[in-house]
């Protein structure tokens, strides 16, 4: 099935990093934010990274990623695709990233997941923004094959562009 991006991106002009996903989930599109799946890994992470409780509410994790410089957004626009299944994604039409790269501070791009990577060095990486992306583990609940503590030392790389 066809699939449209229909949530804005996060940033504001502290915002240092751009972290990308491929396209939000079934869940993440329900609640209108991004890593909305109880079993997704990704807040979890990011508040042990920053020793801070986990954010639960939308406003709550909107908050949190400002507050830390952090800018979220996904590789695609629209895409055909599975579920959530990043494998069975087909026909792909990239974000206009420069929403965010011409307008915040970003220093360094990161990927979350091995598609997002793949998709953002064929889509974006020469057509659009000429940095390369640091690719992280999946905090997908599809994706156990790294600990907690395995995912956590990957997500500290971020703090190399964060204060």
């Amino acid at each position: 099935m066809r699939v449209y991006h229909t949530l804005e991106p996060v940033f504001d002009l502290s915002s240092r990093i751009l972290i990308l996903g491929t396209m939000p989930s079934p869940k993440s599109r329900e609640a209108q934010f991004y890593y909305a799946h109880p079993q997704n890994r990704f807040w979890p992470t990011l508040a042990r990274l920053f020793s801070e409780p986990t954010p639960r509410t939308r406003e709550e994790r909107r908050d949190f990623a400002l507050r830390h410089g952090i800018a979220l957004w996904d590789v695609l626009q629209s895409c055909e695709i599975e579920g959530a299944s990043d494998a069975s994604i087909r026909d792909a039409v990239p974000n206009e990233l420069s929403a965010v790269l011409d307008n915040a501070p970003i220093q360094a791009v990161f990927t979350t997941g091995r598609r997002a990577c793949e998709l953002y060095n064929r889509l974006c990486l020469h057509k659009m923004t000429e940095i390369s992306c640091v690719c992280l583990p999946s905090t997908s609940p599809a994706n156990r094959r790294f600990s907690d503590l395995e995912l956590l030392k990957a997500y500290s790389a971020i703090l190399n562009y964060l204060d």
